[in-house]
């Protein structure tokens, strides 16, 4: 799929695996509902590891994804909650990083008190579009 990554001169430059925006042509739009950090059984992967956890949750986008014959590349739009901003930011950029390799989504990120079970550090959903 075709997008044009959005980048403007009017704002300072994206900080980590993110862009100011993205430009898709209409094409077939998948949602992938937040994913956390289980495995196929459920258990928790990465109890108090971020990078491991967020790991794990990007291969379950991907796994998602694939459902749709989507890829990491056709994401034009992430959503990130993590419990602890200051202790994650970098981490979790680093890990997206290994999964978002040029034109980055859109991306937003906010902290939040806690998500759906206690050992959870970060969840992640997206948009895709594809042809």
């Amino acid at each position: 799929m075709a997008k044009k990554i959005l980048q403007s001169a009017k704002l300072a430059a994206s900080a980590g695996i993110m862009s100011h925006g993205v430009e898709v042509p209409v094409g077939k739009m998948v949602f992938v509902s937040g994913q956390v950090a289980r495995d196929l059984d459920g258990n928790v992967v990465g109890v108090g590891d971020i990078y491991a956890q967020t790991r794990q949750v990007l291969r379950n986008m991907q796994a998602v994804l694939a459902e749709s014959e989507a890829t990491m590349d056709d994401v034009v739009k992430v959503t990130v909650f993590v419990t602890n901003l200051e202790e994650h930011l970098v981490a979790s950029h680093e890990v997206r990083s290994e999964f978002f390799k040029n034109g980055y989504p859109a991306s937003s990120l906010v902290e939040v008190s806690r998500l759906v079970h206690k050992d959870f550090l970060i969840e992640i959903e997206a948009i895709a579009v594809t042809h």
